[in-house]
């Protein structure tokens, strides 16, 4: 095997490049979705008519509080990793009525509650928008529960906890939302009996 002469590896070393058009680029992180699944989640917060769950379940300040506590936990992570750290995500605290209770009692109200979501969801994708492809697909070890069972205990790319928030987290919010409709809507609890 021969070696290649210094003038050849210097003549490859300048080949023309075709310029980049950075417009051109896809980020690693589009938040073009979750800003989308943001405005609808908001939309029907802003509902009149949202009463409690007819399963026990959260209330419409409660999805809310939860929401800004997952944000505000996924935000910090990303922020980690581009600070160098390698944080983990856990999502116990943002399932906690505690927590929740305390997120609720530091708002004037509903109308507060969803101004808040509304700009901590834009920092979010704002952080998120800056990720390039190595930030990104850092692996964050990340603990999530759904109604108390286990749903994920595995490490999953930086990216696709942002990404997960908008194929399914707000997506799934939104709809349990829509369903706290006690007017305007058919829902079990205010259809009418046979």
């Amino acid at each position: 095997m021969t070696e290649p002469h210094r003038g050849d590896v210097e003549a490859a070393n300048h080949l023309p490049v075709a310029p980049v058009d950075p417009t051109e680029r896809k980020p690693p992180v589009d938040t073009t979705a979750l800003r989308s699944a943001y405005t609808e989640l908001l939309d029907a917060a802003a509902l009149p008519g949202l009463g409690d769950a007819g399963d026990s379940g959260w209330n419409a300040d409660q999805i809310l509080a939860h929401l800004l506590s997952v944000d505000a936990a996924i935000a910090a992570v990303a922020l980690g990793v581009v600070s160098g750290s390698r944080p983990s995500f856990d999502n116990r605290t943002s399932l906690d009525p505690w927590n929740l209770d305390r997120i609720i009692a530091g708002h004037a109200g509903r109308t507060d509650l969803i101004e808040h979501t509304r700009s901590q969801a834009a920092v979010l994708c704002d952080i998120a928008d800056q990720l390039d492809e190595a930030a990104a697909s850092v692996l964050v070890p990340s603990l999530m529960l759904s109604n108390g069972a286990l749903v994920v205990d595995r490490p999953i790319p930086l990216g696709g906890l942002v990404n997960g928030l908008a194929d399914d987290h707000v997506p799934v919010h939104t709809r349990q939302l829509l369903d706290l409709r006690t007017t305007g809507a058919a829902g079990a609890w205010d259809t009418p009996a046979a």
